[in-house]
């Protein structure tokens, strides 16, 4: 068991999350949408980091990760930051990071309208505005001696390194290369920044180190090949320098899983620090720099490991009991300790903190909330079942709650990507399907990540085709359960998720009964001309260019199969901006009114495209449990056009 030091108890991060034990189904309470929609973590949206001192740690509270909160260390209670200077200073603000002297934090905000670098004072409280490039910041980093910070902007139309001072403000351009240059991090003596190079597909990453004074010619450290990376920069991640300047630690696919790599800074042959089939993200040098921590993904399950830096087998420092994830590990100044969080399928996220040499975590935060939510929660059941075509699905099945005598439709609940995967994480919407009588299988189908990358590949090219095979052979797995209702068959999700329910119904007619498709897209020749530069990248890199591969796009689209479609379908999405993507769902729309397919179509206020705000979840999920009533299990409802005309 975990010791816990800290019970928070202020209004604001008032959540749910004490350790569960498994509810029998037929017993456990059905909680409402708002109620499912309350468990939230007391971390927030910033990963946990140390105070320079080591005697704080810094974390995003339960307001969204727009408030920042520090906790002691060594427990006790938390001290708002926001109190201070307000809550609207920290609005929409990311990537709060600490100076190297702890006197203030950095973090990036578009309250004035572009992403600009701030600074907070941890002594008065006051905050001022550093950098005024109106452009992009995706990514910086604090020199050693805190008087730079290196951020990537792309005030010229693609990403260029900067370096900004901290008192002066100004800001000066580093590089100018064409193509997009982030991630920037320092060496340790302060004389140059580290950071990546991409190439246009965005596939190949040449980690680059240039004079921090100077500026001049860049010199290649390392390259790497083959790793898309769908996030500008974000999945290959910062290059680190070891604290003696000699080694850089990096991120590749080259094994065939996402590893951790070192290479001298000087260049010369790469070497793999832990090979595992497991992808590991989130490495970090120990402080003595004799040692690497990082997190390593099995199967959904993540642990956290240290490794000697020179090599050896790793040891597991901190993992879940049974399902979890531990995740943004993070070492202590002096490297005594580790930081990390965890939560599971029924637990929010809590911040721990355990000695480097082992032992029992100390939870230095408690995500409370009523007890009874707690104990309603549905523990998810890890299973497995085989593709028509060889692969073997992982999948979570979360059993329904249901009356005697009672059978449960079947819901497929896909994941968004599609290179991406259900972990062992809190899944609200689910959770409120499964208290309604819904037998809910969350399969990680071809294309998923975290199973190496053949299968990560395994659907490029064949969207909502070659991966829809693993959703249907889904079907006949719920079909084989006695409590399954095998005649009626949903499938919903959100993103990929949402497209792959329109895949489903013009590419497997008469498979599903009923679909929702949440903020899915549905013809991908329409996204390519429309669409923002990552989800370019990522369809060229899947489908190939146009026009040379039009009938992979072509064949992929449901838009062009909706003649096909048998099952009603629910369109799903946000209603804020006007925003292309949202054009062509109305498009999808009009085109099964014009071949008289049943369909509802609605948009939720104050959103862009994705649906975000709790109580516009609340709605929706709502929505999407009385749309599945309706047409699996007979129950009686009105759908409503966003025009307000019933269908």
């Amino acid at each position: 068991m975990y010791r816990s030091k800290l019970t928070v108890a202020a209004a604001t991060l008032l959540v749910l999350g004490e350790s569960l034990r498994a509810q029998p189904p037929s017993t456990a309470a059905r909680l409402s949408a708002d109620e499912v929609t309350s468990v939230r973590s007391v971390v927030g949206g910033v990963a946990p980091q140390w105070s320079p001192d080591g005697t704080r740690l810094l974390i995003g509270g339960a307001l969204g990760g727009s408030d920042l909160w520090t906790v002691p260390a060594d427990g006790g209670w938390p001290e708002s930051l926001n109190h201070r200077m307000g809550e609207a200073a920290f609005l929409q603000s990311h990537q709060a990071k600490y100076s190297p002297n702890g006197q203030q934090i950095a973090y990036i905000s578009n309250s004035d309208g572009a992403a600009e670098l701030h600074l907070y004072s941890i002594a008065d409280g006051s905050a001022r505005q550093l950098t005024r490039l109106g452009a992009r910041i995706n990514s910086y980093g604090w020199s050693p001696d805190g008087a730079r910070i290196a951020l990537a902007g792309d005030k010229f139309g693609n990403f260029d390194i900067w370096i900004v001072d901290v008192v002066a403000g100004g800001a000066r351009r580093l590089t100018s290369d064409l193509r997009y240059e982030v991630f920037p991090s320092w060496t340790p003596d302060g004389a140059r920044v580290v950071y990546t190079r991409m190439d246009d597909r965005w596939l190949d990453h040449d980690v680059m180190e240039i004079d921090a004074s100077k500026g001049g010619a860049a010199r290649l450290i390392v390259s790497d090949t083959g790793f898309f990376d769908y996030q500008a920069g974000g999945s290959f991640g910062y290059p680190l320098a070891s604290p003696d300047g000699r080694t850089l630690l990096f991120r590749s696919h080259r094994s065939g899983w996402i590893n951790y790599w070192v290479v001298p800074m000087q260049g010369g042959t790469p070497r793999q620090i832990a090979a595992e089939a497991a992808n590991q993200s989130g490495a970090r040098w120990s402080p003595d720099g004799k040692s690497i921590a990082y997190l390593a993904l099995w199967n959904g399950t993540q642990d956290l490991r240290v490794v000697n830096a020179a090599g050896g087998a790793p040891r597991v420092l901190a993992a879940p009991a049974g399902m979890g994830m531990v995740s943004n590990a993070e070492w202590s100044p002096d490297g005594r300790r580790l930081s990390f969080t965890m939560e599971s399928p029924v637990d929010p996220a809590d911040v721990y903190v355990i000695a480097a040499s082992g032992g029992t975590p100390t939870a230095l935060t408690r995500s409370a909330g009523p007890a009874y939510i707690s104990r309603a929660l549905i523990r998810p059941k890890k299973v497995s079942y085989k593709s028509p075509d060889g692969f073997t699905i992982h999948a979570y099945l979360y059993e329904p709650i249901l009356q005697s005598g009672e059978s449960a439709p079947g819901i497929l609940y896909i994941h968004g990507g599609p290179t991406s995967s259900f972990n062992d994480t809190y899944q609200a919407e689910v959770q409120h399907l499964a208290m309604r009588g819904y037998a809910v299988l969350l399969p990680n189908i071809r294309g998923s990540s975290g199973y190496g990358k053949t299968f990560e590949d395994a659907n490029n090219g064949c969207w909502g085709r070659c991966d829809l095979v693993d959703v249907t052979a889904g079907v006949d797995y719920l079909r084989t359960l006695p409590y399954v209702n095998g005649a009626q068959m949903g499938i919903t999700g959100t993103s990929y998720g949402g497209c792959m329910s329109l895949a489903a119904s013009a590419f497997a007619p008469g498979v599903f009964q009923a679909a929702v498709s949440v903020s899915g897209y549905g013809d991908w020749l329409h996204m390519i001309a429309e669409q923002e530069m990552r989800h370019l990248k990522l369809v060229e890199y899947e489908f190939g260019p146009l026009p040379r591969e039009e009938a992979r796009y072509r064949r992929s689209s449901p838009f062009f199969y909706i003649g096909d479609i048998r099952n009603p379908i629910m369109l799903l999405h946000g209603a804020g901006a006007q925003l292309p993507r949202s054009a062509a769902s109305q498009i999808f729309a009009d085109r099964l009114e014009m071949n008289y397919k049943p369909f509802a179509y609605k948009t939720y206020p104050n959103e862009n495209y994705y649906v975000r705000r709790r109580e516009n979840l609340v709605t929706m999920y709502d929505d999407i449990v009385r749309y599945f009533d309706q047409h699996l299990k007979g129950g009686r409802g009105t759908v409503h056009r966003t025009d307000g005309v019933d269908r």
